[in-house]
């Protein structure tokens, strides 16, 4: 399942990691069910060198193995698999550990429990979440609040140009919380690229087959943002990946934005895209072509009630 999304070596991770850090990058990410545990072991050996220099985040949720107890978050589990992760990535903690996905068997209390005794242990700085709804987030910080237990404080989200459904409550949500919003798949699993156009044979090696599993695509409407996106690039001088990455990063309420680059080519060119800002009239260009109708409460509060509703609350002291 993962193989379309990276497939490199140790030797080639390090190599590449290490320009990510001449150029600047502080976090790397990726989960324990990537590649069955091998993401994690090609990370490790990658980062060994500078591991005091960075932040690792990783995740738990999908079964490790065939046993009935292995998927979800509850305690047992998240204890085995953050020890898993441990030996895997060859670090003594993991600076940000993430729930991967919404587990609404088990009691949130309790994976909130077994999280904060990893922090009380030493093995774990801070924790988040990953694909959970706003009201499973907001329920699982005043939860945490409440009981006086580990905050999450960051949430990993798919947001890009071509999927922005995260903007009417989830990024809204990280702002007035302070649960830091990560962006993943800001190129929508290379569709935004520029190598998927109208009239143009779809790529052969690509991680097309992934995105069509897990989402439903409108392709009239990636064609038209990918228009706009040639045509930016093409008046910058740049590439249509660095636009749509540049766009996300300079999205109100977005803290961090995660690329996934296979190879030292597109690396330097995602790399690229934080050393220069769109303008805001190039930013208004890229909403529109990518805009959709806004759904129920969102649009009728922006109509009826906007200077009492504003999109993006401030941030909370």
């Amino acid at each position: 399942m993962f193989a379309p999304l990276g497939n490199i070596g140790v030797e080639e991770a390090r190599r590449l990691v290490g320009i990510c850090i001449d150029h600047g990058v502080t976090l790397f990410d990726t989960a324990d069910v990537y590649s069955e545990g091998l993401a994690e072991e090609v990370l490790g050996a990658g980062l060994e060198r500078w591991r005091a220099r960075v932040l690792i985040c990783t995740k738990v949720f999908y079964p490790m193995g065939s046993g009935p107890n292995e998927p979800g978050l509850w305690r047992q589990h998240i204890i085995e698999a953050c020890e898993a992760s441990l030996r895997r990535l060859k670090t003594d903690y993991i600076d940000l550990y993430l729930a991967h996905m919404m587990d609404s068997l088990i009691p949130m209390e309790e994976t909130l429990r077994a999280f904060d005794d990893l922090i009380r242990q030493g093995k774990v700085r801070h924790i988040g979440c990953s694909n959970f709804s706003a009201w499973q987030t907001m329920k699982a910080v005043a939860l945490s609040d409440r009981l006086g237990l580990a905050r999450y404080v960051a949430q990993q989200i798919c947001y890009s140009l071509l999927f922005r459904e995260a903007e009417y409550e989830l990024i809204p949500l990280g702002v007035d919380q302070g649960v830091g919003v990560m962006a993943w798949s800001p190129l929508a699993y290379g569709l935004l690229s520029g190598k998927f156009r109208r009239d143009a044979p779809r790529p052969t090696e690509s991680r097309l087959s992934v995105a069509e599993m897990v989402f439903r695509i409108d392709w009239e409407r990636l064609f038209r943002i990918v228009e706009v996106l040639i045509e930016l690039a093409a008046e910058r001088g740049t590439t249509p990946a660095q636009v749509a990455l540049n766009w996300v990063r300079c999205k109100p309420g977005v803290d961090t934005v995660l690329i996934g680059a296979r190879n030292e080519q597109q690396l330097r060119d995602n790399l690229a895209a934080a050393t220069w800002e769109l303008s805001a009239e190039e930013m208004a260009r890229l909403d529109e072509v990518s805009a959709t109708p806004e759904p129920y409460p969102f649009g009728l509060q922006q109509k009826l009630a906007a200077e009492r509703n504003p999109r993006l609350p401030s941030r909370r002291n």
